[in-house]
């Protein structure tokens, strides 16, 4: 995927570098600490790269470097021309190792809760415009017919909650990893949160990706600019990911996985074979999904609000009747409530003839297999008559990779002959004709 073109004020506008400590919506307090324990681990530090460190303007550093000198708990060791080296005196070096015993973070100064609740809202994914050809452009790879198409498209301009359901190898992960796709345009991610004193990390290098776009020297360097987050879960989900994560030697907290994903997706895959039951991630979120607001806990069991500004897509093979139905009696969840706080829900099933043979080829282009029509058109036919198989969108991909391994194990270049696809097969599939 190309790097996208986007403006670095494309979404709630420019954030221009505080240029006093009262602008930077943090408590004077907190940020001379988080300097203390910047100097402290750096050893000896200029005011200059203080302030980088700190995502800070350089007058904010020199304002909180005066202030820890006053207190006498750090001194100038040099001067790099006119700019001044900062060290810890003795007492400074105390003061910090106190601090680092209370929270180890060291970094960008956190924004406050309030002003990240802020720039979520003015980003919110429910004031994107989407299109028809913003969805044609995300799904281009993927033979989509026009009715599924128009039904994503309505779904995710409508930003919320979709359910994609239908038999396994259907396409559901693929069309729901695609689905950030449609949006364009930046958002600002904060390095941290800061809230009632406690630290909360946000920026995930793992899960953001960042723009690489120039961003103006006189931008606030605490926040980063990304593309619309995408966060995928599977079966590795529990419970507790859906709360603060607190790291008692850190003594700071991780933001939970839909607070990662404000003002993008969060992707549940094989929804139903979670550690836990459908029905108690669903109670978890009956709030979240219908209100877009949760309720995080802190250490102590204060709770404050978060918004909840994500498009939430499961994605799940199981049979929609025991995880998701129209029918609240034959649903597994029992309760209607659940249903309609998920509005859109999306069958994806078996393609055509037609449809496998166009996938078949787009497969072939993508590894580099010379396409055989014949073949292709045999294929179909071959899968449903003789091993009875359905059409399943999966099978393609998932068959010329066994006859390019082949290829690769024999040291030659792959071939998509009729004896290539039935060896792949006859390894792919059980003798009793189901998927292995």
């Amino acid at each position: 995927m190309s790097e996208p073109m986007i403006s670095p004020h494309h979404n709630g506008g420019p954030l221009s570098v505080p240029d006093a400590i009262e602008h930077t919506g943090i408590r004077r307090s907190v940020l001379e600490d988080l300097a203390l324990k910047t100097i402290y681990v750096e050893g000896e530090v200029s005011v200059r790269v203080l302030a980088d460190k700190m995502g800070l303007g350089f007058e904010v550093a020199d304002d909180l470097f005066q202030r820890l000198r006053k207190r006498k708990l750090c001194d100038v060791a040099a001067l790099d021309g006119l700019v001044p080296r900062i060290t810890p005196n003795g007492l400074g070096a105390a003061r910090a190792m106190e601090l680092l015993a209370i929270n180890q973070y060291v970094g960008p100064a956190p924004v406050s809760l309030e002003t990240y609740v802020h720039r979520v809202r003015e980003q919110s994914v429910a004031q994107v415009e989407v299109g028809a050809a913003d969805v044609d452009r995300a799904f281009e790879q993927l033979i989509l017919g026009p009715e599924i198409r128009k039904q994503l498209g309505i779904a995710i301009l409508a930003a919320r909650s979709i359910v994609l359901y239908g038999p396994a190898g259907t396409g559901k992960t693929a069309i729901a990893e695609r689905i950030p796709d449609v949006y364009q345009g930046g958002v600002w991610i904060p390095y941290a949160v800061e809230h009632d004193s406690q630290i909360i990390t946000v920026y995930d290098p793992t899960v953001h990706r960042r723009i690489k776009s120039a961003v103006p020297i006189n931008n606030d360097r605490r926040w980063v600019l990304c593309e619309r987050p995408r966060v995928t879960v599977g079966g590795e989900l529990t419970i507790e990911m859906l709360d603060l994560q607190y790291n008692p030697s850190s003594g700071v907290y991780v933001a939970p996985l839909q607070m990662k994903a404000n003002n993008g997706v969060l992707i549940v895959d094989d929804f139903g074979r979670q550690r836990i039951p459908p029905e108690a991630l669903l109670n978890r979120w009956i709030v979240p999904l219908d209100r877009k607001i949760d309720f995080l806990t802190l250490r102590g069991g204060k709770k404050f609000e978060m918004p909840f500004d994500c498009l939430v897509v499961f994605s799940t093979n199981l049979d929609a009747a025991g995880v998701f139905s129209l029918d609240p009696d034959a649903s597994a969840l029992n309760d209607d409530a659940f249903l309609r706080r998920i509005p859109n829900k999306i069958r994806l099933d078996y393609v055509t003839s037609d449809e496998f043979q166009q996938i078949f080829r787009g497969v072939c282009a993508q590894f580099g297999v010379p396409f055989d029509a014949t073949v292709a058109e045999r294929f179909p036919a071959y899968l449903s008559t003789d091993l009875k198989q359905p059409l399943r969108p999966c099978y393609p991909r998932d068959i010329v990779q066994h006859v390019c391994w082949e290829a690769q194990f024999e040291k030659r270049a792959p071939v998509l002959d009729w004896e290539a696809i039935t060896r792949a097969c006859r390894t792919y599939f059980l003798s009793s004709g189901t998927v292995g």
